[in-house]
């Protein structure tokens, strides 16, 4: 397997899809990110999570286009077409990414919508830099000290995530990722979804895309901080600064039936929320409720950055 060091590679063809969208890199944080972007207004940006990259996001980039936002999903360090550099994935430096994608685009602030560790990251930022995210939209991932306190102390939980521990072996869940074409990809998303998955080609892509050397050991990397900085300074320091509560409009949206976060541990997580926190809980659906029920994760989220005083 290559290792992470050459950070200025082109982007693959393999995640460079057709739609109506446009293609870009912007460089933030001393490093470059590719964008997808589709539309004009107030900036919307699009955070993935695992095992993806900013194609997760497609319908929503053109639901929100429609509806009359500036709509951009951007690929983390070292996924899809964003540089593969070999440090600066704990989430303190992937959330200044985030951040100076925003400046990078010329925005005084973004609405921040992040699903898996896309939403880890998007907590992180509007509790860092509060000032760029003007409104808070997570899906499918606890506040951060919540996800660590579940992780520690909720044995169904930690079950739950046990893909995580298993990321802590060197190399081994790299090769699992990418052996058989990204079989195990496909395999997750499947298991992690409710009755609706995604459909087969998309799997295909998402196969594809961590299939691009040194993807896979990007993709887990950040894993690795989230668990062995757990007794360590800077992972005790970080706990410790997610305790400055987010003060911006937050909407939390989870699937039901979740089999990877559990509703029990992202529920509650309005406790870091001092502003308007609305949750919504999606009936039969998985941990990709954006990819199984597009429409209805679309609507309840263009609604709720339409209403100018969204409630409790």
């Amino acid at each position: 397997m290559t290792d992470p060091d050459t950070p200025s590679a082109p982007p693959a063809p393999a995640v460079l899809l057709d739609g109506p969208w446009s293609h870009r890199d912007v460089a933030a944080n001393g490093a470059r990110f590719h964008i997808a972007e589709l539309g004009d207004g107030p900036l919307v940006l699009l955070l993935h999570g695992f095992p993806q990259f900013w194609w997760t996001w497609r319908h929503q980039l053109v639901a929100l286009a429609d509806a009359g936002f500036r709509a951009v999903a951007m690929d983390l360090r070292g996924v899809g077409g964003s540089d593969r550099t070999p440090r600066g994935y704990d989430p303190a430096n992937l959330a200044l990414d985030v951040t100076g994608v925003i400046r990078s685009l010329g925005e005084p602030d973004a609405a921040l919508v992040g699903h898996d560790l896309g939403g880890y990251l998007a907590w992180t930022a509007a509790a860092m830099r509060p000032k760029l995210v003007r409104r808070l939209a997570v899906s499918s991932m606890p506040h951060p000290r919540r996800w660590r306190s579940a992780m520690l102390r909720d044995v169904k939980q930690s079950r739950a995530g046990s893909h995580i521990w298993g990321f802590q072996r060197p190399w081994i869940p790299e090769r699992q990722l990418t052996a058989d074409d990204g079989a195990l990809v496909a395999e997750l998303i499947q298991e992690w979804s409710g009755p609706r998955p995604p459909e087969d080609e998309a799997l295909e892509t998402y196969r594809r895309a961590m299939c691009i050397p040194s993807a896979a050991h990007c993709a887990v990397e950040p894993y690795r901080w989230m668990v062995r900085s757990l007794a360590r300074p800077d992972g005790i320091q970080f706990n410790r600064r997610m305790k400055r509560p987010v003060r911006v409009p937050t909407l939390h949206l989870h699937g039901s039936l979740d089999p990877v976060m559990r509703t029990r541990s992202a529920a509650g997580s309005g406790e870091y929320v001092e502003a308007p926190y609305r949750w919504r809980l999606f009936d039969g659906l998985g941990h990709f409720p954006h990819e199984e029920d597009p429409v209805a994760f679309s609507s309840e989220l263009i609604n709720w950055l339409r209403d100018p005083e969204p409630d409790r």
